[in-house]
């Protein structure tokens, strides 16, 4: 793997990050590389490659990737509950479901009011619990993400499962809602509208969403994962990588050496290494900032 020079574009003096002078490719060769999480406990990195059915394994210690699980109903976004365990948005089978400590499958919901999602895309988990995500129709509008198929819901839409796996419908006025993530106190929640171009900002209470003025509009390319750092910055997927201060200003851009940046992640022992999945690869750079912590 080859490692690429990179450089902040600051735009705001309030951005203070900086790190490496360089891109790390950790992996390449994908078709569409997406969903990153880190794994604290196994200290491995696990992503998506859609179009080819498979989770990938890249393993902190040594560098080694392997495929961790194959076929995975093309799964996209993934995210760990407070017990460790891998929840992932699987296109394919149109379900949220949930890898037990002991490898079993749970699924956490694949239908509301009786009907199949279109194909759940990204997804977080609230300290309480619940399980929050968005549903645009990528997985069942041809073959290359999933399994082409009529949908059977009324559009797509942001969704919640609760503790006693009821499922709610949160937000109904997205056209493609993808990349989701909780501010570090968890009252507002910010949601991508990939078609849109822009990023919504929702204040969260309980189980309910209101608000949703738009936070941010694309600088280039079209939103797609977000993830929030310590300070409550807003890290979203586009073009590049852009930064914005919780007051929506547009802080900085982290060029990146694929056509488009599809999620990023903060990971390591220190949550300061920033994981990019782009296009057909994986980077990573380490930072003087932390992501927030989820877990």
């Amino acid at each position: 793997m080859h490692n690429a020079p990179v450089g902040f574009r600051r735009l705001d003096e309030r951005f203070t990050v900086a790190g490496d002078d360089y891109l790390e490719c950790l992996f390449s060769g994908g078709r569409w590389t997406e969903g990153p999480v880190y794994v604290p406990s196994g200290k491995y990195l696990l992503f998506s490659d859609i179009p080819n059915d498979r989770i990938m394994r890249w393993d902190e210690t040594d560098g080694s990737v392997s495929v961790f699980r194959s076929p995975a109903g093309y799964a996209n976004g993934h995210t760990l509950d407070r017990q460790g365990r891998l929840v992932s948005c699987e296109q394919g089978a149109r379900r949220v479901a949930r890898t037990e400590l002991d490898g079993s499958i749970t699924v956490l919901a694949d239908r509301w009011q009786g009907k199949r999602f279109n194909s759940p895309n990204d997804v977080v988990v609230a300290r309480d619990g619940s399980v929050w995500f968005t549903d645009p129709p990528y997985g069942i509008t041809s073959d290359y993400e999933g399994h082409r198929a009529e949908p059977e819901i009324d559009g797509c839409h942001v969704y919640r499962i609760d503790s006693s796996d009821a499922v709610d419908r949160v937000a109904d006025d997205f056209q493609r809602p993808n990349g989701l993530a909780f501010s570090p106190d968890e009252r507002v929640l910010y949601i991508a509208d990939t078609h849109r171009g822009h990023i919504r900002r929702f204040d969260v209470d309980g189980g309910k969403l209101t608000g949703g003025e738009v936070f941010a509009e694309s600088p280039g390319g079209r939103f797609d994962g977000l993830r929030v750092d310590a300070l409550g910055r807003v890290w979203a997927a586009a073009d590049g990588v852009h930064c914005f201060h919780p007051d929506g200003a547009h802080l900085a851009t982290l060029p990146i050496p694929q056509p488009a940046v599809s999620n990023l992640a903060f990971g390591g022992p220190k949550r300061n290494r920033l994981f990019i999945t782009a296009t057909n690869s994986v980077y990573s750079i380490m930072l003087n900032t932390n992501g927030a912590w989820r877990l």
